[in-house]
């Protein structure tokens, strides 16, 4: 009997999956997709400022409040960009607000199974490395935030490249405004600081950054992370901080 699919089109296709061509019938793997350059301009234009400084007592985080549209519009006077991910560590948020959004929410997520299957909090060492794996083979985009966090090895802050490279540092800036910040910080900083002397030096260089820079402005959230966990303050303004 003659086969009526015979000479066709799809007989031909459905002869060539021994020739190196997929079997439609076999599951895909998936894959993230791919940044366009207009996804990495996006990225460069977004403003911001953060900062970490680590001390013997513990970390402290500060950024500033505004999101802006390329620098130039600001969309919203009042963002929270340094969020817990872990019970004694902070991330803050830089770049596109839905990649870093994505970027924490993963995070969070691989911290709470550590802790759930082994018993015992992700040490600073570990977290930074996943956050790098995740920064250089995720789909979050140019986000270059900073991580801070205490452990059983001491105080700890790290910047995330867009890369995926893990920088520890006694303190890091990163965003836009960072020129003006690290200015501010390399006349006032002191290894011998405590938290409270960390506090008043992070919130100078992102009131300085602010001054200048058009994409960080109205305000300040600060982080402190002790022993005790993480404490975040939010400031319109930055008087009484």
């Amino acid at each position: 009997m003659r086969d009526p699919l015979a000479g066709t089109e799809f007989s031909q296709r459905a002869g060539c999956h021994g020739a190196g061509r997929p079997d439609p019938t076999e599951p895909e793997v998936g894959s993230f997709p791919d940044e366009t350059p207009q996804d990495g301009e996006k990225v460069k234009e977004t403003g911001t400022t953060t900062i970490g400084i680590s001390t013997t007592d513990g970390v402290v985080i500060a950024t500033d409040m505004r999101a802006s549209l390329g620098g130039r519009f600001v969309s919203n006077k009042g963002v929270q960009k340094v969020e817990q991910i872990h019970p004694h560590a902070a991330l803050t948020l830089v770049g596109s607000v839905g990649g870093a959004q994505s970027f924490i929410r993963s995070l969070r997520a691989e911290v709470n199974l550590y802790e759930a299957r082994r018993g015992e909090e992700m040490s600073m060492q570990a977290l930074s490395t996943l956050a790098g794996n995740f920064a250089r083979g995720g789909p979050f985009f140019a986000i270059n935030p900073v991580l801070g966090g205490i452990d059983d090895e001491g105080s700890h802050v790290y910047s995330i490249d867009p890369a995926g490279g893990v920088m520890e540092d006694d303190y890091t800036i990163t965003g836009s405004g960072l020129t003006v910040a690290y200015g501010t910080l390399e006349g006032r900083y002191e290894e011998d600081m405590s938290i409270e002397e960390a506090r008043d030096v992070a919130v100078a260089g992102v009131h300085a950054a602010t001054e200048r820079d058009t994409g960080s402005g109205n305000g300040v959230y600060i982080a402190e992370v002790t022993e005790d966990g993480v404490d975040i303050e939010g400031y319109q303004g930055f008087e009484g901080v």
